[in-house]
């Protein structure tokens, strides 16, 4: 399972602790994270291996919607500040259009990524259990 991981810079704290209250699910040997540049590095420091790629602002976000496009990538939490504008914000809406365009489960902030999480680990129980 594949998960991407990204967050603005006001909302990077928020995912650290988010990821470190699930850290038994996100060590999981099934469970390969891939993050954007600043936020993989946070959650790297939290104790956690991840496949860090560019910084948002850079091309980041495009590189997880590249990978999703190609069925890489099977969840996205994106904790997205919508309080401030962004400059990459074209690449934001993009990555966000290809989550719904390839039915791929996008969590936008705290709560939902919570709903998504706790699905994935019961959705990986039906299958031990099947």
């Amino acid at each position: 399972m594949n998960i991407a991981i990204v967050a603005h810079d006001n909302k990077k704290a928020d995912m650290v602790a988010f990821v470190m209250k699930r850290m038994d699910f996100f060590r999981r040997e099934d469970v390969s994270l891939y993050a954007t540049g600043t936020t993989g590095n946070h959650i790297e420091n939290a104790g956690l291996h991840v496949n860090c790629l560019l910084s948002g602002p850079m091309g980041g976000d495009a590189q997880i919607a590249s990978k999703l496009v190609e069925g890489q990538i099977d969840a996205v939490l994106f904790f997205i500040d919508p309080l401030f504008s962004h400059p990459h914000e074209v690449d934001v809406q993009m990555l966000m259009r290809l989550c719904n365009v390839h039915d791929v489960p996008l969590a936008t902030n705290y709560s939902t990524a919570k709903c998504i999480v706790s699905f994935l680990k019961k959705k990986e129980i039906i299958r031990n259990n099947s």
